[in-house]
């Protein structure tokens, strides 16, 4: 079984239900729901979006998963058009959901549909405080650092990100 780190991001429609609705999917097919973990949601600002977008709510959570990543891959893609994401032409336009794989387990992928680790992982607030609250000792594939220290170490000039639910306690 690998442990798979999955960010969650919404800012359109009602945010929360939209990031509650995806946990509740993802929970379903964690292989070991007893060590499924849920960060806090966070408001966040929108990154590199379009003018006028509005604010993000972003977690992350932490699955087990006995299958392949491009398996998960299609899952994830298939929780987002459920919940009512549809493709946009515009790079990072408004979305009611994004799903998206961050880890999966030590493995290395380098493909045009997916890489792993995210390679922007290190590079986000909104995804590296959520995942140190739940796996600040995780040193991923490729990094000498654990996400506390990657988190600690991030030069950003992201707003600070809002805690705006606690169900990870």
């Amino acid at each position: 079984m690998f442990r798979v780190g999955i960010a969650l991001g919404s800012n359109l429609g009602d945010r929360l239900a939209n990031l509650l609705a995806a946990r509740v999917r993802l929970r379903e097919i964690s292989a070991d729901g007893a060590s499924f973990l849920t960060a806090s949601t966070y408001r966040t600002e929108p990154l590199l979006c379009p003018p006028g977008s509005p604010f993000f709510y972003n977690s992350v959570v932490e699955i087990g998963f006995e299958g392949d990543p491009f398996e998960l891959l299609e899952i994830t893609q298939g929780i987002e058009k459920e919940l009512g994401r549809t493709a946009k032409p515009e790079r990072n336009a408004p979305r009611v959901i994004d799903v998206d794989l961050l880890y999966f387990g030590d493995r290395i992928i380098d493909t045009e549909a997916l890489a792993l680790p995210h390679p922007r992982l290190g590079e986000r607030r909104f995804v590296l405080q959520p995942l140190a609250e739940i796996r600040p000792d995780l040193v991923l594939p490729g990094q000498t650092q654990d996400i506390a220290g990657l988190l600690e170490n991030l030069v950003s000039d992201e707003p600070p990100l809002i805690r705006v639910d606690d169900l990870a306690r």
